[in-house]
């Protein structure tokens, strides 16, 4: 069919989460992975899901629905099937689901696809890896089933997929110019819209969050370019170009020069929109404006949205009113939440609380602010009543910050404390541990639950949890472990653990979001200003020390992953947020180290994800995210060993930053990437311990000893003996006891053969 003039939508979401309100596709996935339900059985419960949000966006007044934002495992996996680009390695597993979840998790024999976060967020997405050889090829099947299904339900259908220079940016290149190959993937994407204008699709949504970055103009040219070329198909939907986590700067008027029908900015911060009025091309196109913010859980200010909204109304041909980003980020609903603070649950919106954020506003824009009058008059009640909460400025904590002075985030030269630390442990060269969390049995989830409600008392609590740590010393000294860590049964996870027990946080019951693949996380609510209530590890990282002459290590998480890994007040800085935590994480490294732990690590496997994405915003960030992960863990003396663990990003970005936190001992994620961190490590004469992760604990895989003996002899071309470590690349929580005896088992051999 030929293009015709369209009709402008109103109101959308840009999309979706997938592993349902009560994470139904995440044990339907691993039900498939443990055999007990077949494909068949996976992809009705799948369907199931799918309907079920076309039905609520439908009934919540949405005239577009995005459709192909839902993903087995990660969208973009999706996109190197969409696009014939898996590598070859899982070519010859003949089921497409199979073939998939290899790519996502690898297998006994297939190593999985490389992991890194999605931009600045906790998402977690697979890193497409492209080769000279990699022949790329349209596979739309997935997506046209998905499309098919919604439009047979009457759904105003809005296809969604990763745009071509978001998904070369993002893959992993070894010719180091990945933009090469766009001129072999825009005839793919015009053959895509194509199929999508045969079967009526109005819309179709490309996503190029990779605008929001630094682009040189080479790469902006390149954007003008496939986008010239894609909306110059004579049959094809409209097409909508999604930029989201930033505004496009340079990229916008390019974009916008060119024939495409609509651009999606995330409008979240509602500040400065004079870049955006100064783009005459708007003029001729939709706006959709991401007013709604899509990745934190607060109320919006529907006023401020709204002024927001009418600057725009004069830039754009039509205008729709949208999330900033897909709802990926957020929990499904408050609905679920039955014991939070009311106060609090007044000034907070989830996923379906943003959905009716968006239908007001468009409703407003439509029919003028007096159509949504009562519900303007509650959030104004509501952010009223959230400044003057009490709980948001505690006077203690800030006289406690404004006495620190420099002193309070320095420690002796890192040569003088190697010395006193070396005579105080007296470890073997290579030492071998782990990074903290062990498997969450059944046994622990168990009591976990039994406790929670009421069915055991607080005495056989903790009598289960000391029997599964007894447990965890004992197979470590068994397998002859260097430095034993008590394996965190009582952690739920390694952030809400501590959110628990400090002031200024609130817990949810069902707050699921997905970090990647089945993994899912309830991030806490940080509202208010943080105070420790008492001490948080001490009792159960002194029993496991008791237990044994060799050293344990006390595991806390950083300020900045608590930051990162929790939705955050936004009334404050983030730096003052980060100090406050900080502070709090101190009070317990020195309560660790007055019980006799002479060892704790402090992880920051989020420090590179809340990197800015503009590099003029770097610097300011990395400052203080030092500052504040310094301020935790110089309050114990020289001689107490201070690790750190990062995991899972691009960390040549933060190099500097590493080796400006001054941890005694850095572990860090390596097995996917073969040790390549390492050399960014040099590069930047990096000359403190340091632990490159020799296996992966994301796949099934059981490393052998000869693979991981290959992997240390490796690092040591890069890292001296007497400064390496060995450990995995992260924590065991999610892997099962047998195979996680069987690799360190082997990890142990490793180490011995290399000494």
């Amino acid at each position: 069919m030929t293009v015709s003039p369209h009709t402008p939508f109103t109101a959308t979401v840009l999309g979706l989460p997938r592993v349902g309100p009560n994470r139904e596709l995440k044990r339907a996935t691993e039900s498939y992975w443990a055999g007990r339900i077949d494909a068949e059985r996976l992809h009705g419960i799948a369907r199931d899901l799918r309907r079920a949000q076309f039905a609520e966006l439908l009934a919540a007044g949405m005239d577009s629905v995005p459709v192909g934002t839902f993903s087995y495992y990660d969208q973009v996996l999706d996109t190197a099937v969409l696009l014939g680009a898996l590598p070859p390695r899982v070519a010859g597993i003949t089921d497409p689901l199979d073939r998939y979840f290899a790519a996502a998790r690898g297998t006994d024999t297939v190593e999985p696809l490389e992991m890194t976060k999605w931009f600045d967020t906790n998402y977690h997405y697979l890193v497409p890896e492209i080769t000279a050889e990699t022949t790329f090829a349209l596979h739309p099947e997935q997506l046209l089933e998905q499309v098919d299904e919604a439009l047979a339900l009457g759904v105003p259908a809005r296809p969604v997929v990763i745009g071509p220079v978001t998904f070369l940016k993002s893959a992993k290149d070894a010719s180091g110019a990945p933009l090469r190959r766009l001129p072999e993937l825009v005839p793919l994407y015009r053959d895509l819209l194509s199929r999508l204008a045969a079967k009526g699709v109005a819309w179709i949504q490309i996503d190029e969050p990779v605008l929001v970055t630094d682009l040189t103009e080479s790469e902006i040219d390149a954007v003008r370019e496939v986008y010239t070329d894609l909306s110059a198909a004579t049959e094809r939907p409209a097409l909508l170009v999604a930029t989201y986590f930033g505004r496009p700067g340079a990229a916008l008027p390019a974009l916008a020069g060119t024939a495409i029908d609509g651009i999606a900015l995330d409008i979240s911060d509602a500040d400065d929109l004079s870049e955006v009025a100064g783009v005459p091309a708007l003029a001729r196109k939709l706006l959709v404006a991401g007013v709604v913010d899509g990745r934190n859980v607060w109320r919006a200010d529907l006023d401020r949205a709204l002024a927001a909204l009418g600057t725009l109304l004069g830039c754009a041909a039509a205008l729709a009113v949208s999330t900033s980003c897909s709802l990926l980020h957020v929990p499904y609903t408050l609905d679920a939440e039955k014991e939070l603070d009311a106060e609090l649950r007044s000034w907070l919106a989830f996923g379906s609380e943003k959905v009716h954020e968006v239908r007001l506003l468009a409703t407003a824009l439509a029919a003028g602010p007096d159509a949504i009058a009562d519900e303007l008059a509650a959030v104004r009640a509501a952010a009223t009543a959230r400044r003057t909460d009490p709980r948001l400025s505690d006077r203690r904590v800030r006289a406690r910050l404004s006495a620190l002075d420099a002193d309070a985030v320095r420690r002796a030269p890192a040569d003088e404390r190697r010395v006193l630390q070396s005579e105080r442990l007296r470890l073997p060269a290579l030492p071998t541990t782990t990074i903290g969390s062990y498997p969450q049995t059944s046994a622990i989830r168990l009591a976990r639950a039994a406790s929670r409600k009421g069915e055991i008392d607080e005495a056989e609590y903790l009598r289960r949890m000391r029997a599964e740590i007894a447990e965890v010393i004992a197979l470590q000294e068994r397998l002859g472990l260097d430095v034993l860590v008590h394996g965190e049964p009582e952690r739920n996870d390694m952030v809400q653990y501590f959110a628990e027990q400090l002031d200024g946080f609130a817990a949810t019951e069902a707050g699921w979001v997905q970090s990647y693949g089945t993994r899912c996380v309830r991030p806490p609510i940080l509202y208010g200003d943080v105070a420790r209530r008492a001490p948080m590890t001490v009792d159960w990282i002194g029993y496991a020390q008791s237990l044994t002459d060799k050293p344990v290590k006390g595991m806390l998480t950083g300020p900045v992953t608590i930051l990162a890994w929790s939705f955050v007040r936004d009334d404050q800085p983030l730096s003052d947020s980060a100090d406050q935590v900080a502070l709090a994480i101190r009070d317990e490294t020195v309560d660790l180290q007055s019980a006799g732990i002479g060892i704790i690590q402090v992880d920051e496997p989020a420090l590179r994800e809340l990197l800015p994405l503009r590099t003029a915003d770097q610097p300011a960030y990395l400052a203080w995210s030092v500052r504040a992960f310094r301020l935790a863990t110089s309050g114990v003396s020289d001689t107490t060993q201070i690790h750190t663990h990062l995991c899972y990003s691009k960390f040549g970005e933060v190099i500097d930053a590493i080796a400006g936190l001054d941890a005694d001992v850095t572990s860090i994620e390596a097995a996917r990437s073969h040790m390549e961190v390492l050399d960014d490590l040099n590069a930047a004469g990096f000359a403190l311990g340091v632990g490159p992760g020799v296996y992966d604990i994301h796949s099934p895989r059981v490393p052998s000893t000869e693979e991981i003996t290959a992997s240390l002899r490796a690092a040591l071309k890069a890292v001296p003996a007497e400064r390496l470590w060995v450990n995995p690349d992260c924590g065991l929580k999610t892997r099962g006891p047998v195979e996680v005896e069987q690799s360190l088992r082997n990890m142990v051999a490793a180490a011995d053969a290399v000494r």
